[in-house]
């Protein structure tokens, strides 16, 4: 049957299998801390604990908001996440409804959360935020996940695009 192959092939067919396996299950563990860690975002924002919810950041994480406003590391986003959470936030309720994580190395991951919320009292010139996609890029440092960039778009239920000429919108001003 395989009597004819090498002893040396065998080792190293056996050397990769192994590797293989123990990657998998590497990943498998690493993606079940990133579960976790959307789990403690939802956690942290319906506690309204803005120390919490900035701590699933590295030092040097950023966010840019669903309107665009970008906060550039884990202090200014704690700050503003807690003026947030002061009125305008201060009765929302955020769940976690679907994770997607895709790894681009051992130690590097995007994840896409989409999310509703209930409860947010923005300003009228604010869309408030009833669902959406979070995109997240996530590192592993230390043996820990963290989020090193994330960006929240507000979503709508997909349609078709509007066809002919009469279902265009006119140029703004």
């Amino acid at each position: 049957m395989t009597a004819d192959v090498p002893p040396a092939v065998a080792v190293v067919v056996m050397v990769v299998a192994c590797d293989a396996s123990a990657l998998g299950a590497d990943q498998a563990r690493d993606e079940a801390a990133i579960r976790q860690l959307q789990a403690r975002q939802q956690d942290a924002w319906n506690r309204h604990d803005a120390k919490a919810y900035a701590a699933l950041f590295s030092d040097d994480g950023d966010v840019v908001n669903v309107v665009g406003w970008w906060w550039k590391g884990r202090r200014e986003i704690e700050r503003q996440l807690q003026a947030a959470y002061a009125v305008v936030f201060r009765d929302s309720r955020l769940t976690i409804v679907d994770l997607d994580v895709r790894f681009l190395a051992h130690d590097i991951a995007v994840a896409h959360v989409r999310w509703t919320m209930e409860g947010a009292r923005t300003p009228p010139s604010i869309p408030e935020p009833r669902q959406g996609i979070q995109i997240q890029v996530l590192q592993k440092r230390n043996a820990e996940w963290r989020i090193v960039a994330f960006q929240n778009t507000n979503s709508l239920p997909e349609a078709p695009f509007p066809t002919g000429e009469s279902s265009t919108v006119p140029p703004q001003p």
